[in-house]
């Protein structure tokens, strides 16, 4: 009974969280918007500020939502594959090969006049995402101590982030000055089309996580356990790496790399729930890692407005504390 409660009121808190930003993102701003105003705009009434909450505030809500859930479900299913609970995106370098590969492909169609649509950009994301993290497998075939992993995994990404800002400095281009915006990490300039290409990647990408929840649990309890289950372990992991590099793709394919949210929510979501049951915490990462990111980003907005903040150093801010933590107590269990 006390289990179900705990379940039942955390995802309350969570969806009252999630709605309360939403609301609280409408609202504020360079530009104030009343609650009146925004329920007229909302109802198709018009109002002198339609414009501002009807495409960009919404857009841009409704992308952190996504991408923050997406960001943190990543976190989970990399931490299940390396079984290790500070293992994420970031810190593994994932999104920074991400980066890389696709700033070179947006510099390639720039300095040529082509428009990249945003098919192409999570493309990009993914190859780079994926050459990323084949870089860390062979990395863990060769390694047995997981903190040499993460090491490793961290050196990958400060060069790929070393690389993409030389050429960004370098490159010749009138949109480089929005290029280099996007490199540090930014929710701006979302539009409604970029919103429905990432929903069509990231909700299949939830739905599928979420179908793995039983070989996802029988996973955690170790690969002979698994296959002892029938799990086909093999292609078990395949899906695993493929997901995560999906969701992680489609981040940083239209807001740049985000730091320390695909492993300070999961960690946030064991604690509240106080279990690590994929049925509860493949929804509820995602859940909570929209509330996380939308909370980032209104702080990004408004903390010094109309000076608006990378998202990446928000994120880091409240997220590494709690990677720290996380390490101490791991510390503190080996001993």
């Amino acid at each position: 009974m006390e289990k179900r409660t705990r379940l039942i009121l955390g995802f309350l808190a969570l969806l009252l969280g999630l709605v309360g930003l939403v609301v609280w993102n409408v609202n504020a701003g360079s530009v104030h918007v009343s609650p009146g105003e925004i329920v007229s705009i909302l109802l198709g009434r018009g109002g002198g500020n339609v414009v501002i909450v009807r495409s960009i505030r919404l857009p841009r809500i409704f992308a952190a939502a996504l991408l923050g859930g997406a960001l943190a479900l990543s976190g989970f299913l990399l931490q299940t594959f390396f079984a290790n609970p500070i293992a994420g995106p970031f810190i593994l370098g994932i999104s920074s090969g991400a980066k890389l590969i696709l700033s070179l492909t947006l510099i390639g169609f720039l300095s040529r006049g082509v428009a990249v649509g945003s098919v192409a950009l999570i493309l990009a994301s993914f190859v780079g995402a994926m050459l990323s993290m084949s870089f860390v497998l062979l990395i863990s075939s060769k390694v047995k101590r997981m903190s040499l992993l993460i090491i490793s995994g961290v050196m990958i990404g400060y060069i790929c982030s070393a690389v993409t800002d030389f050429v960004i400095t370098f490159a010749d281009d009138a949109n480089i000055v929005n290029l280099h915006h996007w490199s540090l990490g930014s929710f701006s300039g979302i539009t409604w089309g970029n919103v429905g290409v990432m929903a069509s990647v990231i909700l299949p990408a939830l739905v599928v996580a979420f179908l793995l929840s039983k070989p996802i649990s029988a996973y955690q309890l170790g690969e002979v356990y698994a296959q002892n289950m029938g799990v086909n372990v093999r292609a078990f992991r395949a899906a695993l790496i493929l997901l995560s590099s999906v969701l992680s793709a489609a981040v940083t394919a239209f807001a740049g790399p985000i730091s320390f949210v695909g492993v300070a929510v999961p960690h946030l979501i064991r604690s509240i729930f106080k279990t690590a049951k994929p049925l509860v915490m493949i929804p509820a990462c995602f859940l909570g890692g929209a509330v996380f990111c939308l909370l980032c980003d209104l702080i990004a907005r408004t903390a010094f407005a109309p000076t608006e903040l990378s998202i990446s150093s928000v994120t880091a801010l409240f997220g590494a504390p709690v990677v720290i933590l996380v390490m101490l107590r791991r510390q503190k269990e080996n001993l």
